[in-house]
């Protein structure tokens, strides 16, 4: 691993009003690792997703990300535009709903394509050789490249909006229930796909899931939130193994066999 990281987040905090929806966050995420965030419904892990990837500006704190060309920078204090590219080109966003992450009026294929005509491709035989390229990646048969999203099933439709994301390359991915709402043996092949890829392409990412399966098989590292706060933290089967925090062993104890 790279001696500096490539994210590093720092009290990390989001308000709304005086409602707290994350407090004082803080961890550091290196290259090619992969980190889970986990809590029930309301416990503040989909607020500070949206805080880390440039959705939703923090009340406080400071999330630093080291780009290629210009060392590491406070993702809060650049433009809305440079932003924008950072989510175009370096990271990637995979919504828990596929069809928030694609266009659904347009094709499969148009859908994985976009990406690359938004960072500046031209030639349509490139781009298409391109996006056939990743539809294979991720097991959506080609011969589908010119159909709708909404002729797809959700299974499949994941699969895509990962493909659209991928196709740029990108060093981090924001993965938020990226297996939520689909059949047991559909998430089974799925998570077996996304765990590949990850280390097929060094990618590091966050995973945000109330899913403790999911961390388990993909995540490094945990961080376990309630009530917006980081309640327990470290390596990821250190901590569903031997949880330390009441809450945790309440999540342990529901979810996972003893």
């Amino acid at each position: 691993m790279t001696e500096i990281p490539l994210l590093e987040v720092e009290s990390l905090t989001r308000r709304y009003g005086r409602r707290i929806g994350c407090q004082d966050v803080a961890f550091t995420l290196w290259p090619g690792e992969v980190l889970g965030i986990v809590g029930e419904s309301g416990s503040g892990k989909t607020t500070l997703l949206n805080c880390l990837s440039g959705q939703l500006p923090p009340s406080e704190g400071r999330v630093s990300y080291l780009t290629r060309d210009r060392g590491a920078v406070d993702i809060w204090e650049i433009s809305e535009a440079q932003r924008r590219l950072l989510l175009r080109t370096d990271w990637g966003l995979v919504h828990q709903t596929p069809s928030e992450g694609l266009r659904m009026g347009v094709s499969a294929g148009a859908n994985v394509g976009e990406r690359l005509m938004a960072v500046g491709a031209r030639n349509y035989g490139e781009i298409r050789t391109e996006a056939l390229h990743w539809l294979d990646a991720l097991e959506v048969d080609r011969g589908r490249v010119d159909e709708f999203p909404d002729a797809f099933s959700g299974g499949m439709r994941q699969r895509l909006q990962i493909a659209r994301n991928l196709v740029t390359r990108p060093r981090l991915v924001f993965m938020d229930e990226p297996t939520g709402g689909l059949d047991v043996s559909v998430q089974a092949r799925l998570l077996d796909l996304i765990r590949r890829l990850v280390s097929e392409l060094s990618l590091s990412c966050v995973i945000v899931t109330h899913d403790l399966g999911v961390v388990r098989l993909l995540a490094h590292r945990l961080l376990v939130m309630r009530q917006g706060e980081v309640v327990e933290a470290g390596l990821t089967d250190q901590v569903l193994d031997d949880p330390q925090h009441p809450y945790t062993q309440m999540l342990v104890s529901s979810i996972l066999p003893v």
